[in-house]
């Protein structure tokens, strides 16, 4: 199922990118309408919302599958001497995004990067997120600490190997985080898709909560959204116990931190209880390298025990996490199941449900 999604979001944007006939336009449209592998429901609702945040184009004579990257304010900043800013920060929409991250793609900065990464020789690239710069160092030493694994880098400086073989997706990622400085957060990511599921009943989501967000006037909701919200006693979210046969596709999975307040959230986009199969999608730089930023996740359980909660051990949560960049620090949680059952004495994950979208889902499922 994973391998049929992702080539259908490739080819979605390849109509689009490269000119083809009516005939061929028509056929592929068709080939990869979310309906036909999720139907007309909630679920397809979600997939459209999720394609959304992939873009292909051709970079350094490559077709690449561009995700929406990661972006989260001060996430970096604590050994800088100046912090900054994400476009939007971490809360814009995919539209306002992307036409950012064009201008990035085709200015000559990013130009000179491809073909840095693709002059057959080895080196360190040293991204400067503060001052939205990058430098090449050829120097024998850099190269040979980071092929050993002894990483120099610092949270604000990262430090990446690069062969000179060419421009990577990857590679791709690393220019527009670090320099683009654009992209969503979490909560940014799961907000996206509750406000699209709206739109589908001309519902316009951030109007109706602006009361229950504490939005002031001529502010964007969106940038009041976050995990605490969906944390919050509003009576807009409702609490969903945890076990498998409650969970629905829009409901939100919260992952709580060490100080207690919840630190990630997540929004399910299909429950199969015939196959066993729980598709949960996410922002994320937490993640190997091919799949930072939005990407799906998966959770295995027993068909026959739909009444197991999601902080049973017995799940097998595929997604792993990773450094954000190679050498880095790794995640104290080697995978989305041992972070959702963390810090269990202060409550450990949950699921929500916002109150608003239910008669919406409902009339979609209709």
């Amino acid at each position: 199922m994973r391998i049929r999604v992702t080539l259908c979001v490739i080819i979605v944007n390849i109509i689009i990118t490269i000119p083809l006939s009516a005939a061929e336009t028509d056929h592929l449209a068709a080939f990869s309408d979310p309906a036909r592998i999720w139907g007309n429901g909630i679920e397809r609702v979600i997939e459209e919302a999720y394609r959304l945040c992939f873009k292909t184009r051709i970079i350094g004579g490559r077709i690449m599958n561009i995700r929406m990257p990661f972006a989260e304010n001060n996430e970096r900043d604590l050994l800088s001497e100046t912090g900054w800013e994400f476009l939007g920060g971490g809360k814009g929409n995919p539209d306002m995004l992307w036409s950012a991250i064009e201008t990035i793609l085709d200015s000559e900065d990013f130009s000179r990067y491809v073909q840095v990464l693709s002059d057959g020789r080895e080196k360190v690239i040293i991204f400067d997120i503060a001052g939205q710069s990058w430098q090449v160092s050829l120097d024998l030493f850099d190269i040979a600490r980071m092929k050993a694994g002894s990483y120099r880098g610092l949270p604000h400086r990262p430090y990446v190997f690069a062969t000179g073989n060419g421009i990577e997706e990857t590679d791709v990622y690393n220019y527009l985080y670090c320099i683009g400085l654009a992209g969503m957060d979490c909560s940014g990511f799961v907000w996206h898709v509750l406000t699209y599921i709206a739109r589908q009943d001309n519902l316009d989501l951030g109007r109706a909560l602006s009361h229950s967000l504490g939005v002031r006037r001529g502010d964007d909701p969106a940038s009041y959204v976050g995990t605490a919200f969906f944390n919050s006693r509003s009576p807009q979210i409702i609490a969903v116990h945890d076990r498998i046969k409650n969970l629905r596709p829009a409901d939100i999975i919260l992952f709580r931190g060490e100080d207690g307040a919840m630190a990630h959230s997540a929004v399910i986009q299909s429950v199969d209880l015939k196959q066993g199969v729980i598709r949960y999608l996410q922002c994320t730089d937490e993640a190997p390298l091919p799949e930072r930023g939005v990407h799906e996740s998966f959770i295995h359980f027993d068909p026959a025990n739909p009444d197991i909660s999601l902080s049973d051990t017995r799940l097998n949560w595929t997604q792993q996490r990773q450094a954000p960049f190679p050498g880095e620090k790794p995640s104290p949680f080697s995978d989305d199941g041992r972070r959702y059952r963390a810090f269990s004495e202060k409550g450990g994950g949950r699921v929500v449900r916002l109150r608003l979208l239910v008669p919406v889902i409902e009339k979609i499922n209709r």
